[in-house]
């Protein structure tokens, strides 16, 4: 259970990348954890992505494989996806923007999230990047189910298939993912907290 100690702060990301989009090629709702869609590695998708990054400007870094547990307001249900978090180097916050659009439009998401990595003392750093290991995604998924202020605010999250919990929140709502971190069975000492913008970017 997360303890008293406080987060370990990393205030940017460690290297040259500057940004990060999370995105999936993924349009069904899947409710079922054990569905044969939640096995694909996206191996095309990544590809894809990197090739979009690549034509607009930016440095493609490294590709983390997700699984993530995503509540719809709209539809009051959960569910769960596949997705990549892509690393971006030498990229401004408008290429940014624009990359995460063309991604959105070629896959035909409803939004697609980016969060720029900034000092934390900058009047910019509205969000925080949370990652906390030990973390397995049917947990997660019945967590955000039990606690309906943390689906409702934080939208979801996601799992590496090491088991390391990522969530990306609104940097005033940290007291509400430390929340979720200790439902989860995590320990709050363990998680690095990195500060930054987020972004949802849809078709507005």
């Amino acid at each position: 259970m997360a303890t008293g100690t406080a987060a370990a702060e990393a205030p940017r990301h460690p290297g040259p990348v500057r940004a990060q989009i999370f995105a999936t090629n993924n349009t069904a709702i899947i409710s079922d954890p054990g569905d044969p869609r939640l096995r694909t590695r996206l191996v095309r998708f990544e590809r894809g992505v990197r090739e979009i990054i690549r034509a607009n400007g930016a440095d493609p870094g490294s590709s983390t494989l997700l699984d993530g547990v995503f509540w719809s307001e709209s539809l009051g249900q959960t569910t769960y996806e596949r997705s990549r978090e892509f690393d971006l180097r030498r990229v401004s916050p408008a290429g940014l923007h624009h990359i995460a659009g063309v991604v959105r439009k070629t896959y035909h998401q409803e939004s697609v999230l980016t969060f720029e990595y900034l000092p934390k003392a900058s009047p910019r750093a509205g969000a925080v990047e949370i990652e906390v290991p030990g973390v397995d995604v049917r947990r997660l998924h019945d967590a955000l189910v039990a606690d309906p202020d943390a689906r409702a605010r934080l939208g979801g999250g996601s799992v590496t298939t090491a088991g390391r919990l990522i969530l990306v929140a609104a940097r005033s709502d940290l007291g509400l993912a430390r929340r979720l971190v200790s439902e989860l069975g995590g320990t709050w000492s363990s998680a690095a907290v990195r500060y930054g913008a987020e972004e949802f970017v849809g078709s507005s």
